[in-house]
């Protein structure tokens, strides 16, 4: 059994009310930063269940900013020192950019380099600092996006907190020490991600190459990566072809295609034409 710090666990509570006030989706965490509270099916596993069963312990699918639930949730984990907040939903559609400088590691470097690489500079906004002495940067996608979790994939040190992830709140402890905002950072909102920052955090697809020149082969490419998308990354891989299809002058010509191929999927076409919108915004263009 958990030891509870009761003041621990009311300052945690605190916090959490606090920022579901800013519409922020919470649940409680333990000093591990894992959630606090227990599958309901531990010893019936139903990995299909995200909630649905009505009973906590779904992990951050328990997130929610209704102050009811959350204290309910609290209630239910009394040995909870911290929170976390869901990512990618509304309204912000969060996502954290985790640098660390553990193990020699100099992420905020790293960011540096790849925003002289790529041409963007994150903005100010909010930035939690962890107790080992990295740091969270809060920002927001557009609603239409999907952004995943990676680890080090941009660059050793480097992990993004998207979509079915959760950043660790400001205020929780953990067995390492507290976490806090960067002074100058907690009144600031969320800043929007550099368009050429959220193009490096998509997917890129998997495998599919296709031969011929630039045109009408790299389009039969694009066209068929977004045929082959499954429930769940619909949106992600036809705003990344989008992209790459305006990119490279393909734009205009690709959009009907792209928008079928996104119908196949599932996609309602009004779904598709934003998306597609989107992206020729991302990308500088005029949809």
């Amino acid at each position: 059994m958990a030891t509870i710090d009761r003041q621990a666990a009311t300052l945690a509570l605190a916090h959490a009310l606090s920022a579901a006030e800013h519409g922020l989706a919470v649940l409680p965490l333990s000093r591990t930063k894992l959630p606090a509270l227990r599958s309901p099916h531990h010893d019936d596993p139903d990995p299909a269940c995200h909630g649905e069963c009505g009973r906590f312990g779904h992990g951050v699918y328990d997130a929610s900013a209704d102050q009811a639930r959350i204290r309910e949730m609290f209630a239910a984990a009394p040995w909870a020192a911290g929170y976390g907040i869901a990512c990618g939903l509304p309204p912000y559609h969060l996502i954290g950019v985790d640098l660390d400088t553990k193990s020699g590691t100099d992420a905020p470097a790293a960011l540096r380099e790849l925003g002289l690489r790529h041409l963007f500079t994150v903005p100010d906004t909010v930035v939690v600092l962890t107790p080992s002495g990295g740091r969270h940067l809060w920002l927001t996608g557009p609603p239409d996006v999907v952004v995943p979790n990676s680890a080090s994939r941009l660059a050793p040190g480097i992990d993004i907190r998207g979509a079915g992830g959760y950043l660790v709140g400001p205020g929780s402890r953990t067995a390492h020490g507290a976490y806090g905002t960067l002074p100058g950072t907690a009144r600031l909102p969320p800043a929007a991600c550099p368009p050429a920052l959220l193009r490096l955090l998509l997917p890129p697809p998997r495998a599919h190459h296709h031969s011929g020149v630039a045109g009408h082969g790299h389009g039969r490419g694009l066209v068929h990566f977004v045929l082959t998308a499954h429930a769940g990354q619909r949106n992600t891989r036809l705003f990344w072809a989008a992209c790459r299809a305006y990119e490279n002058g393909l734009g205009p010509a690709l959009s009907t295609p792209l928008t079928e191929a996104a119908r196949h999927t599932g996609l309602s076409e009004h779904e598709a034409r934003a998306t597609i919108a989107s992206a020729a915004r991302m990308t500088g263009h005029r949809p």
